[in-house]
């Protein structure tokens, strides 16, 4: 009697280490961002940092920095990060294998949250008569880190321009670029992220800048009509130092994506913290960019399918 009383309580005691053990698992969400400087990290950055979340008894995030858009697209698709920031031509292009010399369907990425709008920024130093990307022809211009979006689409855009052979091209983030710009070691410089940004605030003090009209470029080459997913945006006067005129571009939708493996439940109780009054002023108070982002805009730039759990609550909202 006194071995099966021992076993009895030892099997309890088994069972109970189990439960204490599955109660205390997390599902672990790595959330990419991007490069210093950028918008992207903020988002992972704000999110992870968000107390509700950071509260969850079944979730983990974990923020990880990332070379941008693609990088994110991949890492996202192969399971390496549960969510990320991505564009949301870039979530097109890949799920429909038409990224650039990779034919490969990025089929596991779905949409959960349009973010912001990401427009094109192309800062040059006030009188260098840069009027136009066609006269950046033989100039030493900063094109965005390697595996970025910003390097993705500066390729694209330039290439449509018939100018991307024709420049010195370096690879390299925002805050590195602003920093040569000011140096005097590049001529121009490319950004693709959500204004205002630091690195443009940064190239502003240090000399005196222009920018350039994308917008006039995207009409006059038909560029707007390959690429149905750009959206002319306005950069409103005063955003920048010196920069007394409107000045106007093309945009992406910036999207929070997630992998199709990761479950509904996560999906919907993020965006149900994150997608509060209160969440919003979080993010804004993290970034004015997130001003956007509200549960009206929610499905804003998505032409993919959403995630279930991403679904789920925005048709609950009455938005999808």
């Amino acid at each position: 009697m006194k071995a099966r009383h021992l076993l009895f309580i030892g099997m309890i005691a088994v069972v109970s280490m189990v439960c204490s053990q599955t109660a205390l698992a997390k599902e672990r969400i790595v959330f990419g961002g991007g490069p210093a400087g950028g918008t992207f990290q903020v988002v992972a950055n704000a999110i992870q940092v968000y107390d509700p979340i950071k509260e969850l008894s079944d979730i983990r995030v974990q923020a990880q920095s990332s070379a941008g858009s693609v990088e994110n697209l991949r890492k996202t698709d192969a399971g390496r990060q549960q969510m990320s920031v991505v564009y949301s031509g870039h979530v097109y292009q890949g799920r429909n294998g038409k990224m650039k010399n990779d034919p490969k369907k990025y089929e596991n990425v779905m949409a959960v949250a349009f973010l912001y709008g990401a427009p094109a920024q192309l800062v040059v130093k006030a009188g260098s008569g840069i009027k136009s990307v066609k006269d950046l022809e033989g100039k030493k211009v900063g094109v965005g880190n390697a595996g970025s979006g910003a390097f993705a689409n500066c390729e694209l855009f330039f290439t449509h321009m018939g100018i991307w052979d024709k420049i010195e091209r370096n690879a390299m983030g925002y805050n590195d670029a602003a920093q040569a710009f000011g140096n005097n070691q590049l001529d121009a410089f490319w950004l693709f992220v959500g204004y205002p940004t630091g690195a443009v605030m940064m190239a502003a003090q240090t000399n005196d800048i222009d920018m350039v009209d994308l917008d006039k470029d995207a009409v006059s080459s038909g560029f707007y009509k390959e690429y149905p997913y750009f959206a002319k945006v306005t950069i409103p006067a005063s955003t920048y130092k010196g920069v007394d005129y409107d000045v106007s571009s093309f945009q992406d939708a910036a999207l929070w994506v997630a992998n199709k493996d990761v479950s509904a439940d996560a999906v919907y109780e993020m965006l149900s913290l994150i997608y509060t009054d209160e969440g919003l002023a979080h993010m804004v108070s993290q970034k004015k960019t997130f001003k956007s982002m509200s549960i009206e805009s929610g499905p804003t730039g998505v032409v993919t399918p959403f995630h279930p759990g991403a679904e789920k609550f925005w048709k609950e909202k009455g938005v999808l």
